[in-house]
């Protein structure tokens, strides 16, 4: 039979690496296909691969159609599924993947609140299937990290990199020069800053991600001290003295001066950085 390939689907989870590649085309070489090709029709849904290493050396391979879809988004749904229940995916993937099923899944609910809203217009019998519908899954952050076995503080991690994260620091993540957490740091600084500390390689990510946190914690305003015991006890202490108070300006200022110190050594690092990348394409 033709089997059609659908480049959307099969860029839908991230490649194998090279040595990922190579190490699955020496298994197929010594021990076949023994595992069989997904088809929805034609259409290959799992094992693109596979597929591949099998038309370049006519190796022999199975197929089994999954007759439980009825959409794209059915096979989006099995795909990542299918995925996240492999060890070999990184949490950074992972969290990816989850995210991709969190937002089909809440589409498919709010079409079927938009389908039930307008059937109860006209008929009062749809408000018994209205009532009676499950509430949409992985509609919360812990949901989602549930799902990606990760946490939930990882998971807000990632989006914060799918939101504001160059490309370059994105493929950083998923090449794992750079952590999660770090790399979710070092996206709250410019475009070109993020560019520069990537082409400055692993301990140039770390370095930047550093100095973001600490500037972070340098322009966190002191806390407060805690009141220690009862109203009467307040009373004992007294209002702040003068000194005090002089004392805790002197702090304030201390502080802001070492968060502008910050700002300049980011500035500073990232016109290193692309002044080094600049001279190394010169040469």
């Amino acid at each position: 039979m033709t089997i059609k390939i659908n480049d959307e689907l099969r860029a839908y989870i991230d490649p194998l690496t090279p040595d990922e590649y190579d190490s699955l085309e020496r298994s197929l070489l010594a021990e076949g296909c023994r595992d069989a090709l997904v088809l929805w029709g034609d259409l290959l849904v799992d094992g693109h691969n596979r597929y591949a290493i099998c038309t370049k050396h006519n190796l022999p391979f199975q197929t089994i159609q999954n007759e439980r879809f009825t959409s794209i988004d059915d096979v989006h749904l099995w795909m990542i599924d299918n995925h996240l229940g492999r060890r070999s995916v990184s949490d950074f993937q992972r969290g990816i993947l989850a995210l991709r099923k969190k937002d089909i899944v809440l589409a498919r609910a709010r079409a079927l609140e938009e389908a039930a809203a307008a059937a109860q217009a006209s008929s009062d019998a749809a408000a018994d299937a209205e009532t009676s519908s499950p509430p949409p899954v992985l509609a919360t952050r812990e949901s989602i990290a549930k799902a990606a076995r990760v946490s939930s503080a990882t998971i807000g991690q990632i989006e914060k990199i799918q939101r504001e994260a160059a490309p370059e620091l994105v493929q950083a993540v998923k090449a794992g020069n750079i952590s999660i957490n770090a790399a979710a740091a070092v996206a709250t600084l410019p475009v070109d800053a993020q560019q520069a500390a990537v082409a400055g390689g692993r301990k140039e990510l770390r370095e930047a991600a550093r100095l973001v946190r600490e500037q972070k914690a340098a322009a966190r305003p002191p806390k407060a001290p805690k009141e220690e015991g009862a109203e009467g006890d307040a009373k004992a202490a007294g209002p702040a003295t003068d000194s005090e108070h002089a004392r805790l300006l002197e702090k304030i200022a201390t502080l802001e001066e070492e968060n502008a110190k910050l700002r300049r050594q980011v500035v500073g690092l990232t016109t290193a950085l692309e002044t080094a990348r600049r001279e190394a394409g010169g040469g």
